[in-house]
């Protein structure tokens, strides 16, 4: 068996803007902190405004008619309670690997090891569901052309981005994750000038919000298993942790993007899907299953000349900018599994420029099985590789809160009142958070689609669980604060 000792930043010591970057080895050795604090905060709206906004809603708003507006309300405020979460931990153990690190620290190595390997498992997976809605928004315009031509070219193309360095990825991450930002911020200013008749055309209103079975047409039960997908639109707010091993001045930088990003994902989540819903009637947009974004047929649905092409243009860029930021994500997690000696060693090499390029090439697996399902099984291959990662990013925030539970029990108070940012009335929001996961998370048996969700996670989780005792059961942990 081997062991090996869990080297970051005590919780107990004092605040440092560099605290965690001398302590950090082996987990961040050898990365560049080359993200500033604005790459930071778009980085992470790029992990989070994706296919689950803009494709996954097709499925949520089927469950909830209108009432998906509340679905993503209450949503947020669970994300509020992880983000804050992660916020702490981020700031007093900067490090690659981020909650997996936390995780083996406070709670035990298997958690550690299991986290990580979840969360790589799924960003890999969840690289193939963006990558085949590309093909599906590009069949709006070339229906003729086959999918797995533009989930192959999609890929190929993301790869090289991820292949440069970690500070040309985080710009071009900033730009692309921009053009979506101002695209939502156009479809809410667009979309209330219709609504308020502010042209000469005739209001639209607000009708579409209450007709067609009210706004609560599947009542409460509607709201509450649309949170099983909708909570997944505001995955990827882990990131600004995942990405604090290569910020600049993280004591700073990720108080500040996580207040940022919350900020913005909860104020354009919240209009966009009024606006949506309030143009055309639900059981119109949400009616065409995954075959395109509903965004898209709310601008068809009202004529704009070509605001529905721009618009899928858009959307195309979203899913290419989660993607992008998915294979940044997954990527570091295998190279902190290879640093912390769970995984094998030559996945945690650097490239002259800091890029882990063998776990890139190994995290290119989900843009595989992309292909072969774009090829065989075209129609459901979005909602069988998104709806496999949705059970294991349930498991990974209900990991991420039962670690901030520990952490605040290590954590001195003198340090707790340096940070920028923190989690009040602790341990209640915590607590509660988690209650509420679980609970989301035993719902998927209810959503058509995602009934083998959980079962098929459970198997993972078993696997890797029985792989982790075989070869790492002597294993302890150490370093207790």
């Amino acid at each position: 068996m081997r062991e090996s000792k869990v080297s970051i930043p005590d919780a107990a010591a004092p605040a440092s803007p560099a605290a965690g970057s001398a302590d950090s080895a082996p987990f961040s050795e050898g990365l560049h902190r080359q993200l500033s604090k604005r790459q930071l905060t778009m980085i992470a709206i790029g992990g989070a405004i994706g296919v689950g906004l803009f494709l996954g809603s097709s499925v949520t708003i089927q469950l909830a008619g209108p009432g998906v507006i509340i679905s993503y309300l209450l949503g947020a405020v669970i994300t509020v309670v992880v983000a804050y979460a992660l916020a702490e931990m981020a700031v007093v153990h900067p490090v690659a690997g981020s909650f997996g690190v936390y995780a083996e620290r406070y709670l035990s190595p298997w958690a550690g090891f299991s986290v990580r390997a979840t969360y790589g498992l799924i960003q890999i997976i969840a690289i193939g569901a963006e990558v085949t809605a590309v093909a599906i928004y590009m069949a709006f315009w070339l229906p003729a052309v086959p999918g797995w031509l533009w989930v192959t070219s999609a890929s190929l193309g993301l790869v090289i981005v991820n292949a440069l360095q970690v500070g040309w990825f985080g710009e071009f991450e900033y730009w692309f994750a921009l053009i979506k930002v101002v695209a939502i911020m156009v479809f809410v200013i667009v979309g209330g000038v219709l609504l308020f008749g502010l042209t000469s055309a005739p209001a639209i209103g607000f009708t579409n919000l209450t007709a067609h079975g009210g706004f609560l047409p599947h009542g409460w039960k509607g709201v509450w298993l649309a949170l099983t997908l909708v909570i997944t639109s505001y995955m990827g707010i882990e990131v600004i942790a995942v990405t604090a091993g290569e910020a600049r001045n993280p004591e700073e930088s990720v108080p500040t993007a996580m207040k940022t990003i919350l900020l913005r994902l909860i104020l354009f989540y919240a209009l966009a899907i009024t606006v949506m819903l309030a143009m055309s009637p639900w059981n119109q947009i949400g009616s065409g299953g995954i075959t395109g974004s509903p965004f898209v047929r709310a601008f068809a649905a009202v004529r704009i000349p070509y605001a529905a092409s721009v618009m899928n243009l858009v959307v195309i860029t979203a899913a290419l900018s989660s993607a992008n930021t998915n294979l940044y994500l997954s990527t570091r997690m295998l190279f902190s599994l290879a640093r912390g000696r769970y995984a094998p060693a030559w996945l945690g090499r650097l490239s002259a420029g800091g890029v882990p390029r063998t776990a890139l090439a190994v995290s290119t697996g989900g843009m595989v099985a992309a292909i072969f399902l774009a090829i065989y099984v075209p129609q459901q291959a979005f909602l069988l590789l998104y709806g496999t990662a949705v059970a294991g990013m349930f498991f990974v925030w209900i990991v991420v809160l039962a670690t901030h539970l520990c952490f605040r029990r290590a954590l001195r108070p003198e340090r707790l009142a340096q940070l920028r940012l923190r989690l009040r009335l602790h341990p209640v929001p915590t607590v509660l958070g988690l209650a509420s996961l679980l609970a989301i998370a035993g719902s998927t048996f209810f959503v058509p689609g995602l009934e083998y969700t959980v079962p098929a996670f459970g198997l993972f989780l078993a696997t890797i669980t029985l792989a982790y005792w075989l070869q790492f059961g002597g294993r302890k942990r150490e370093g207790k604060a």
